[in-house]
C-alpha cells in the first residue's frame, strides 16, 4: 500500500536509511517506512517526518529518535520485530506503533512485509468491530447493512477519541486535495481482510454492503467478551499518550524553528465533529429502502420530505397513544389525498415505569426498558418478519438519533374488540367467525416461533385484524427477541384475554378461545410442549394480579390436558 505521490527525493531518503541502519547496528532491519503527515501528503518543509523502523532481534526493544536531516526534523520509532508483530496480532502496545500503518505510508524498505501486517492488523480490527456491534446491537446485527468505509472511518474516529491529538491526523488526512487518494491506499487493506473473512463465513458480500454472518454474530452471543474489549480500549489510549507525547513536545520545542505543523489546541471537542461519522456508513433496512444510522430527521421533517414529497401540505400530528412509549399518528393532506403514517417515539423506561413492570414478571420475564434497545428489537424483529412475508407494520423510516420509528398506518379492528365480542356471546355458534381469527392467531404464532422468534408482548392490542382482507397483523415488537421465550409468549395472548371476562360470566368464553388458539397453533406445526407450559404456576402466577382466578385455572387445565393427550 506504499503511496505512489511523492516519495523523499535522493539525497533525504538516502540519509533516511543510512540513520536507519546507524540505530539497527549489527541487527538487521525488516522494514521502514514513513508514517504521520508526510505520508498523508504533507511534504511541505515544515512537516516533521516520521519514520517506523522494525529491527529484528533490537535492544532495546523500543526507542525513539531525533535527528535533523537535509534541514528536516525526523523521528525514527525503533521497534523489535517481536514486539510490533504482537502489537499488529494483539494490541500488545495497544497498536501505539501497529496503527501507524492505518493510515498511508511510503516503503522504504520489504513493503511486501508490510503489506502483510497491515492487512492481518485491519482484519483484527474488523473483527473487533463487528463484535462491539453484536454486543451493542444484539438484535439490529443480523441486519446491519454495512459499506466498507466503516471500518476505517469508526477505526480513526474511536482512536481519535482515546487521543486528542491524533484528531489532527484525521483532518489532515481528509484534506481535499489528497482525501481521494488517501483513502484509496487506506482502503484496499481493509477490503482485502473483507475478502478473508467473507472465505472464513464471517462476512457476506451483498450489493457492495457488508453482512455479518449468523454464525458469527451467534459465536459472540455466546460470549461474554465485553471487558476484553474494555480492556483493549483502555490500553490503546494509555500506550498511545505515553508514545504520543514525545512527537507533541518535539513540536512544542521546535515551534520557532518550523520543526512541526502540530499546534495544541483547545478545540478538539468542537473538531471532532468535523470528522467523518462512521454512523452514515451504516444502515438498517426498511420497507422504502436502506436508512443509516446516523439519520436524524424529526417528525414534521419526514412528514414533509416523504409524505407530501415537498409539496405544500397541511400537517397534522396527533398523539393517540402511550405511556412507556410517545405514539403519533402523523397525516399530510396533499391536494384532497390524505396518507398517514404513524411514529413512536422509544423512551427510557424510569423509575415508576418500569420497576412495577419488571417486579409484576419477576422470576418469568425480564423487560428491555432502554428506549435505544427497544427500537431496536423493533426495527430488527419487524424487518426479518416482513421479509419473510410475514404481515406486519411497513418500517418506513428510522430516525435511530432521535429515537424514532415511522411505520406504516394499519386500518383495521385490534383484537381486543374481537375478544370482547366473544366474551358477550350467547352461543358458541354466534362467534364462529371471531373464534376462527383466534384459531389464525395460532397459527400465527406457530409460524413465528418456527423461525426461533420470540414475540414478548402478545397482548391482544398489539394484534390487528386488517379492515381490507382480514389479515393478521404483528404490532409492537419491541420486546422481540431470536431465542427468547416462546411459552410467555401463548401464556401471556391467553390469560390476558381472560381479564375482559365479566366476573359474573362463566368460564365458557375463556375455554373457547384457549381450545381455537391451542388448536391452530398445533395444526400448524406448533411445539405442544410449549402449551402444556403454559400451565406451569411460574406463569400462571404472573397473571393472577388482573385475571381471576377461575379463568386462569380453566385456561391453564386446557393447556395441560391438551399436552397429556397429544404427547
Amino acid at each position: 500500500m506504499a503511496r505512489q505521490l511523492k516519495h523523499p527525493d535522493g539525497k533525504l531518503r538516502r540519509q533516511i536509511i543510512s540513520f536507519c541502519r546507524r540505530v539497527a547496528g549489527s541487527c538487521q532491519i525488516t522494514t521502514a517506512c514513513i508514517v504521520g503527515d508526510y505520508a498523508l501528503g504533507l511534504t511541505d518543509a515544515k512537516t516533521v517526518l516520521e519514520v517506523l523502523l522494525v529491527i529484528r532481534g533490537f535492544q532495546p526493544r523500543l526507542m525513539s529518535y531525533v535527528k535533523i536531516l537535509d534541514d528536516r526534523s525526523v523521528i525514527v520509532f525503533a521497534v523489535d520485530e517481536w514486539v510490533f508483530e504482537r502489537d499488529v496480532d494483539r494490541g500488545f502496545l495497544g497498536e501505539a506503533l501497529a496503527e501507524r500503518i492505518i493510515f498511508p505510508y511510503v516503503a522504504l524498505k520489504n513493503e511486501n512485509y508490510l503489506h502483510i501486517q497491515e492487512v492481518k492488523l485491519k482484519k483484527r480490527l474488523i473483527l473487533e468491530l463487528f463484535e462491539n456491534l453484536v454486543l451493542d446491537f444484539p438484535e439490529l446485527s443480523y441486519n446491519f447493512h454495512i459499506k466498507p468505509e466503516y471500518f476505517m472511518y469508526e477505526t480513526m474516529l474511536s482512536r481519535a477519541r482515546l487521543f486528542p491529538p491524533m484528531i489532527y491526523t484525521v483532518l489532515n488526512f481528509m484534506q481535499s486535495n489528497a482525501k481521494k487518494e488517501n483513502v484509496r491506499l487506506v482502503m484496499r487493506g481493509y477490503l482485502e481482510a473483507l475478502r478473508e473473512l467473507e472465505e472464513e463465513d464471517v462476512i457476506t458480500f451483498s450489493d457492495g454492503y457488508v453482512k455479518i454472518s449468523k454464525k458469527f454474530v451467534e459465536k459472540v452471543e455466546s460470549k461474554k467478551i465485553r471487558f476484553i474489549n474494555i480492556f483493549k480500549t483502555a490500553q490503546r489510549a494509555l500506550f498511545n499518550s505515553l508514545l504520543g507525547t514525545f512527537s507533541i513536545t518535539l513540536g512544542f520545542l521546535s515551534q520557532n524553528r518550523g520543526l512541526h505543523n502540530f499546534q495544541w489546541d483547545v478545540r478538539e471537542n468542537s473538531l471532532i465533529h468535523q470528522l467523518e461519522d462512521p454512523l452514515k456508513h451504516l444502515y438498517i433496512p426498511t420497507a422504502h429502502g436502506l436508512v443509516p444510522l446516523s439519520a436524524k430527521m424529526d417528525i414534521e421533517a419526514f412528514a414533509r420530505k416523504v409524505l407530501s414529497r415537498g409539496e405544500e401540505a397541511e400537517i397534522k400530528i396527533e398523539k393517540i397513544g402511550g405511556v412507556l412509549n410517545d405514539v403519533y399518528l402523523v397525516s399530510a393532506f396533499v391536494n384532497n389525498d390524505e396518507k398517514k403514517v404513524v411514529v413512536k417515539r422509544f423512551k427510557d423506561w424510569s423509575s415508576f415505569k418500569w420497576f412495577p413492570l419488571n417486579l409484576w414478571a419477576l422470576g418469568t420475564r425480564t423487560f428491555a426498558v432502554l428506549g435505544r434497545l427497544r427500537l431496536e428489537k423493533e426495527c430488527a424483529i419487524n424487518q426479518q418478519l416482513y421479509s419473510m412475508g410475514f404481515d406486519v407494520p411497513k418500517i418506513l423510516y428510522v430516525s435511530h438519533g432521535e429515537r424514532l420509528i415511522f411505520m406504516e398506518y394499519v386500518q383495521g379492528e385490534k383484537l381486543d374488540k374481537t375478544i370482547k365480542r366473544i366474551m358477550k356471546s350467547q352461543t358458541d355458534e354466534s362467534v364462529k367467525n371471531e373464534l376462527d381469527v383466534m384459531s389464525r392467531v395460532g397459527e400465527k404464532f406457530a409460524k413465528v416461533h418456527a423461525l426461533g422468534i420470540a414475540l414478548g408482548d402478545t397482548k391482544p392490542e398489539n394484534i390487528m385484524v386488517r379492515e381490507k382482507n382480514g389479515g393478521i397483523c404483528l404490532l409492537d415488537l419491541e420486546q422481540a427477541s431470536r431465542n427468547g421465550d416462546k411459552v410467555w409468549d401463548i401464556a401471556e395472548f391467553l390469560y390476558y384475554t381472560g381479564h375482559y371476562l365479566p366476573p359474573l360470566v362463566g368460564t365458557r368464553p375463556a375455554e373457547l378461545i384457549t381450545e381455537a388458539f391451542v388448536e391452530g397453533y398445533l395444526e400448524t406445526g406448533g411445539d405442544i410442549k410449549l402449551v402444556r407450559k403454559v400451565g406451569n404456576p411460574k406463569y400462571t402466577k404472573v397473571f393472577s394480579i388482573f385475571t381471576l382466578p377461575h379463568i386462569i385455572l380453566a385456561i391453564s387445565n386446557i393447556c395441560r390436558q391438551t399436552g397429556k393427550l397429544k404427547a
